[in-house]
């Protein structure tokens, strides 16, 4: 079992930053792809951006290329998504998850392939 606990939501006006934590505890951190992803009421849950085991490798969703930026620290147990520029649309739950897997340079960009997922925090941007 791997338990995510995510921290750093919060309101922030239009063209702001916020930097989201996501804190691992249970397993090797070291073992797991790992992901944040976002969801608004009524909506299904959508990709923001994901980093690969080793943290070398990095995929982002078009609508936050250039704005966002996942990182990972595998000493720390922890993966980070900094977000500049924040717009209104941005404003959703934000879930950090974890995937179990061999390949230390591939990403994983489907909710489904995910194995663990955190509790999710609120990022409201203001215009």
């Amino acid at each position: 079992q791997v338990q995510l606990v995510e921290s750093g939501g919060g309101l922030v006006q239009d063209g702001g930053s916020l930097r989201l934590s996501c804190a691992a505890s249970g397993r090797t951190f070291s073992n797991y792809a790992m992901g944040w992803f976002r969801q608004v009421p009524g909506k299904e849950r959508e990709f923001v951006a994901a980093i690969s085991r080793s943290g070398e490798v990095t995929n982002y969703a078009d609508y936050v290329k250039g704005r966002f930026t996942i990182s990972k620290d595998n000493a720390k147990n922890t993966v980070y998504l900094q977000m500049n520029s924040l717009k209104p649309e941005d404003t959703a739950v934000y879930y950090c998850a974890a995937g179990s897997l061999y390949l230390q340079r591939k990403v994983l960009t489907s909710a489904q392939q995910y194995n663990y997922w955190g509790q999710g925090t609120q990022v409201t941007v203001s215009s």
